[in-house]
């Protein structure tokens, strides 16, 4: 009999993505000549679930007619949770998620709303990118909806999955929920909080992975970001999310590389993958799909996960757009 594929679910946006490439970021007032447009599946969460397919599959392999092969070659099954709009996009963005792997049957189309719409503005000679978010559809996600336990479990098809991963484009109040109700039913969570808020002081209780980059941790730790300059700052701002219940603590640092500590004790910063910046957008959802996948493994390594999460990120910022930069699992050997 085989192996029982580990089961990640993502309860989180989706969004289609309206990108423009331009010179430089427009100044107040000025209006910008765009040099190329496109129109793409985004959303932080269906991105980091399209990242955790496309990195536990082989291109040849997902190109596969057979969906038994497409299956079998998987190193995870991986499963979409949120809402979209009965219209085009919406349409669009569940025909995506299921053609990259993803198990979609609990994206709701919902009548009478619009999906999710991000405005993307890229900055061609440095690859940096601003983001106007229309959640729309996104936020019809309550509580109710995940919480107690046994409402989480149906929504994530009736088992447990091995890792539930969110983000805060949905209400906050329903990641919460989530949160409470993942912790009832035992299962481990990867929070990846952005865009960050402020959460309550019993919300990191419990978690396995918090994932975040330098502004978000410095929300989350109260501190200016300018602590996170140096290592012992770092260490500092990790070491106050790991007292308040994180098991893993993740502090991306772009070019400077990665900060990581756990419970063991474990911590070091360790540097970032070199790479031609084109487009830096879904590289941080690219990273979370790969250290999820590592998290869920059956010899999970912090270090090790981070490493081959910096390459895979690596390769997206390569790349310009959102779900269509991130890397195969063959493209990383």
């Amino acid at each position: 009999m085989a192996a029982k594929l580990p089961r990640i679910a993502v309860l989180g946006s989706l969004n289609m993505d309206l990108v423009s490439y331009v010179p430089h970021h427009p100044l107040p007032g000025e209006t910008l000549t765009a040099t190329s447009f496109a129109v793409s599946p985004g959303g932080k969460g269906a991105n980091q679930a399209v990242a955790c397919a496309k990195l536990s599959r082989s291109r040849a392999d997902a190109s596969s007619s057979s969906s038994s092969a497409h299956a079998s070659t998987a190193t995870a099954s991986v499963a979409m949770i949120g809402s979209v709009g009965t219209d085009t996009y919406g349409t669009t963005l569940r025909e995506n998620l299921a053609a990259h792997g993803v198990d979609a049957e609990r994206v709701s189309a919902l009548e009478g709303r619009k999906t999710g719409v991000a405005i993307i503005i890229v900055d061609e000679p440095s690859g940096q990118n601003r983001i106007v978010l229309s959640p729309e559809a996104n936020h019809a996600l309550q509580p109710e909806d995940v919480s107690p336990a046994p409402a989480l479990i149906r929504t994530l098809g009736g088992a447990a999955a091995d890792l539930l991963i969110m983000q805060l484009e949905i209400p906050l109040q329903t990641v919460l929920a989530a949160l409470r109700s993942a912790r009832e039913a035992g299962v481990p969570v990867l929070l990846n909080p952005a865009p960050a808020v402020t959460l309550p002081a019993d919300a990191l209780r419990g978690l396995a992975h918090l994932v975040v980059n330098e502004t978000e941790a410095a929300i989350l730790g109260e501190c200016e970001e300018s602590v996170l300059d140096s290592e012992e700052g770092m260490e500092k701002v990790a070491s106050g999310f790991i007292e308040k219940g994180v098991a893993n603590v993740i502090i991306t640092l772009g070019g400077r590389g990665v900060y990581y500590m756990n419970k063991a004790g474990e911590k070091g910063l360790l540097p970032a993958q070199k790479a031609k910046v084109v487009d830096t957008t879904a590289a941080g959802d690219t990273f979370v799909g790969q250290y999820a996948l590592e998290a869920v493994s059956s010899k999970f390594d912090i270090v090790a996960a981070v490493n081959k999460s910096n390459r895979a990120a690596a390769k997206t910022v390569e790349r310009q757009g959102a779900q269509v930069s991130i890397p195969w699992r063959d493209e990383l050997l």
